[in-house]
């Protein structure tokens, strides 16, 4: 039977696509599943008990078909015995460890579609029984058909016998699979939401989220524990790709997210190579990113007063150079906010404004409108900014959008946007002249900044506000 169980127990789940138990054996029935035998719906990899998801079994019918009928030894004497069908119901009680599936109706188009999976909470599986062995010679009087004898053809070319040979097999019937849903255990879920935010480990964390969002796919905690560590998990990246020691918490923020802003419109490889696509052995950045951005966008329509998550979305989509997406989510944030909460009007259009310059840098159009919009929207930001590193990114994000405006626009203007940012930056909690100098030499900005002796005091700067 090992043979006949091995492709349920043959774990394909990988990067972030990982699924609870992440350690050990996941029982996964594919496509297969109307050719795998019954006892693998039963198997010991599932269990009886915990850790196993346990199981109950309960007989539903039976009923006779033709006996079945099979050799004792080579060229012998074909013998007939009595054979039942029985049905029993195989239950599973716990929806985190129970077996899984596909989705009903879900069609392999092309391979690196991922099909979406269910946790199976029940299932009929028929059983080929035989009787009346005793009087062949068996020890028993009664076995279950499980898998035929393996045979071979007595000339090639030629059909191998089937040895038992019967008109039905041990199996499952795909037809009556029931799964589990988000009404069952809904206590289960919520806490099971809990509990994974305390592993230590990612890829368990991960696993056991999944596991509770393909049984409850608006499970909200569990989409905000994911989110919220997966967005974790790349500013997390973002540091260790920029070095840089920064020791206050708004401040880091912003370099990290800076640090993805620049690097989504440049090289993109660390956003766009998944684990699995790249043949690597961890996942990346893109694997964090490709699973986070369809649960943002489920926490944006099922929670949409909550803003920290739209704003996480806008970003995830500029980051994954979705275009249309990534302005138009901080376009509705921008209407959305009313004027009298200043602080979160100016950074939604902020981060507009950086939607429209990763949109522009990217597809390197020249005189593209964005550019003069991206401006526009950082100016407003300015006028409503209360905080110095809202002021300080305001202008910071003008002077940026005139790189792409024709001749860069006024460099008078430019200088003055750098000059001022660098005063407002110095007002900042935690802030370093390392951390400025990474703004300046951004690659883009360096750039044009190198190419013109006009900005050759900015480069140099190390001002201080006066009054």
């Amino acid at each position: 039977m090992t043979a006949g169980h091995a492709p349920a127990l043959k774990r394909t789940d990988v990067g972030m696509d990982v699924l609870w138990p992440s350690a050990g054996p996941l029982v996964f029935y594919g496509d297969e599943l109307s050719d795998t035998p019954a006892s693998a719906f039963v198997m010991d990899a599932i269990g009886t008990s915990p850790p196993g998801s346990g199981l109950q079994l309960t007989v539903t019918n039976s009923r006779r078909i033709p006996d079945g009928s099979f050799r004792l030894k080579p060229n012998g004497k074909v013998i007939g015995v009595p054979t039942t069908l029985v049905a029993i119901t195989v239950a599973y009680q716990d929806p985190l460890t129970a077996p899984v599936t596909h989705a009903p109706g879900t069609v392999q188009w092309t391979s690196t579609v991922k099909r979406p999976r269910r946790a199976i909470k029940s299932v009929v599986t028929q059983w080929v029984v035989f009787t009346g062995l005793k009087q062949h010679g068996f020890p028993n009087d009664t076995a279950v058909f499980q898998q035929p004898v393996d045979t071979t053809p007595e000339a090639p070319g030629m059909v191998a016998e089937q040895i038992p040979f019967t008109t039905e097999i041990s199996r499952a019937l795909p037809e009556s699979l029931v799964w589990w849903g988000p009404n069952d255990q809904p206590g289960t879920f919520t806490a099971a939401a809990a509990r994974a935010a305390s592993f230590p480990d990612l890829r368990d964390r991960i696993a056991l989220l999944n596991r509770i969002l393909i049984i409850d796919p608006n499970q909200v905690d569990a989409l905000q524990v994911l989110t919220k560590h997966l967005y974790a998990v790349l500013l997390g990246d973002a540091a260790k790709g920029h070095s840089l020691t920064v020791k206050d918490p708004a401040l880091s923020l912003t370099v990290n997210e800076f640090y993805w802003n620049i690097y989504a419109g440049a090289a993109r490889l660390d956003l766009s190579n998944g684990m699995e696509m790249g043949g690597l052995p961890q996942p990346t950045p893109a694997d964090f990113l490709y699973r986070m951005v369809p649960a943002l966008e489920t926490l944006a329509k099922i929670r949409p007063e909550q803003l920290d998550n739209r704003f996480r979305l806008g970003m995830a989509y500029r980051w994954n150079n979705d275009q249309l997406p990534m302005i138009e989510t901080f376009e509705a944030l921008v209407r959305d906010i009313p004027d009298n909460r200043k602080t979160p009007k100016a950074e939604a259009l902020l981060q507009l404004a950086w939607s429209r310059i990763n949109k522009v840098a990217w597809n390197r159009t020249l005189h593209d409108p964005d550019s003069l919009q991206a401006y526009a929207d950082a100016e407003k930001a300015s006028g409503l900014a209360e905080l110095p590193i809202d002021k300080f990114l305001a202008e910071y994000t003008m002077a940026y959008s005139m790189i792409f405006m024709p001749d860069y626009g006024d460099k008078a203007k430019m200088l003055r946007h750098l000059t001022d940012a660098k005063l407002w930056f110095d007002e900042v909690p935690g802030k370093d002249d390392a951390v400025w100098r990474y703004f300046l030499h951004s690659e883009l900005l360096k750039a044009v900044l190198d190419a013109d002796p006009t900005f050759r005091p900015i480069l140099a700067s190390t001002l201080k506000r006066n009054g």
